[in-house]
């Protein structure tokens, strides 16, 4: 099988998450895309806003509508502390020595690949699925030829929205409703998660 992983802090999910995934899924023909919410995202200057159980329960809630093709995968969550791709890749391949994985990540991420953690070993592992992001120009042809080989760049609708702008709309008192899916906008409301 040819799964896509999609990995985030997902603080919290939206629907610019789901389309990525789909348009990943379908473009790239991925058998699943495995949703890998991070414990703790090394690339992240603070912790996540909300606590991880209530990151975990939106995406679970999120991608409940999209089985079997949309799977929640809790590996980074089971061994806590902080998430590398390399060493989550590794456990991977190792529990599941039948698949492939490619990792779906946004344009911003592509230019910094070049910075990932053990990044010369983990472009010989896994391969990535770049997606553009309104603001970010591609990138890959500034990548060093190994890692440019492990990028494949595809197309997708654009998605201006990030988890940042719905936290501070959330804070404010302010719609966010139909920028995440209507669970986890109940859910966020229920749980008054990123309210002031």
């Amino acid at each position: 099988m040819h799964i896509g992983v999609m990995g985030g802090t997902f603080d919290p999910i939206h629907i610019g998450h789901l389309i990525a995934a789909e348009q990943a899924r379908d473009r790239m023909e991925l058998d699943e895309v495995w949703f890998m919410p991070a414990f703790r995202p090394p690339h992240k200057a603070s912790a996540p806003v909300a606590e991880a159980r209530h990151r975990l329960e939106m995406v679970r809630l999120a991608i409940a509508a999209a089985k079997p093709h949309f799977r929640l995968c809790l590996h980074e969550f089971e061994r806590e502390g902080v998430s590398y791709t390399y060493n989550t890749a590794q456990e991977l391949i190792r529990r599941y020595p039948g698949h492939r994985f490619s990792w779906i990540i946004g344009a911003d991420m592509v230019r910094f690949l070049p910075q990932w953690h053990n990044i010369d070993e983990l472009v010989k592992i896994v391969s990535f699925i770049g997606l553009p992001r309104p603001g970010y120009a591609p990138a890959e042809a500034d990548l060093p030829e190994a890692i440019r080989a492990a990028v494949r760049m595809t197309d997708m609708p654009a998605v201006d929205i990030s988890s940042t702008a719905i936290r501070n709309m959330a804070a404010r008192g302010r719609s966010f409703r139909f920028l995440v899916p209507e669970a986890v906008y109940e859910y966020i409301r229920e749980n008054r998660l990123y309210a002031t």
